[in-house]
């Protein structure tokens, strides 16, 4: 009975070495993980990113990255370029709101994809859904002003609630509707 329990200690070497093993272990599986994960995430992202440019700019044979620009891409259909698709972020009630603005030569807006955002459900996050998107499909810069009142059919009506995330989606799309006009020269 006198060696029912036997009490072993270990030194700090001994838990050291324990907790380095362990550690080596764990970065060796994270690090295999990412190596087998990451060319089929980054296939996933560019996948998602041409069906979401295609929604935007449904009548598009194909979509090619623009020289210089980052994240830019041009519309093409039969050859010739229809549209630009830009990336579009502006400050939100909730924080950051990134999207992607479709935009005719001529400056005009064909639509908009909200890509990521924290705005209030129910408020700030219907801006991605109608009647507040459709307002912009045919603006050119000048009407993309936000307005709270109804009879001014030529501006943006603010969301009711959410008048923070109206302005925010709005400057956004002006925002990439002026650099597309500047860009292509507003042809």
């Amino acid at each position: 009975m006198e060696n029912a329990h036997i009490k072993k200690e270990y030194s700090i070497f001994q838990i050291a070495v324990n907790l380095i093993i362990t550690c080596l272990a764990s970065g060796l599986i994270i690090g295999l993980v990412y190596y087998v994960t990451a060319p089929i995430a980054a296939e996933k992202r560019e996948v998602a990113k041409q069906e979401s440019m295609r929604a935007l700019v449904s009548d598009a044979d194909n979509f090619k990255a623009v020289p210089d620009k980052a994240d830019w891409f041009t519309a093409e259909k039969g050859g010739k370029v229809i549209a630009y698709v830009v990336p579009g972020e502006s400050r939100g009630y909730g924080g950051e709101i990134k999207m992607l603005v479709a935009v005719t030569q001529a400056g005009e807006v064909i639509d908009y994809k909200i890509l990521a955002h924290n705005e209030t459900p129910g408020l700030g996050d219907n801006a991605s859904k109608e009647p507040f998107r459709s307002q912009f499909k045919g603006k050119k810069e000048a009407n993309l002003t936000v307005t709270k009142d109804a009879s001014d059919k030529d501006d943006i009506q603010a969301m009711t609630g959410a008048t923070i995330s109206s302005k925010a989606v709005t400057l956004a799309v002006k925002n990439a509707v002026h650099e597309v006009t500047e860009f292509a020269g507003g042809k």
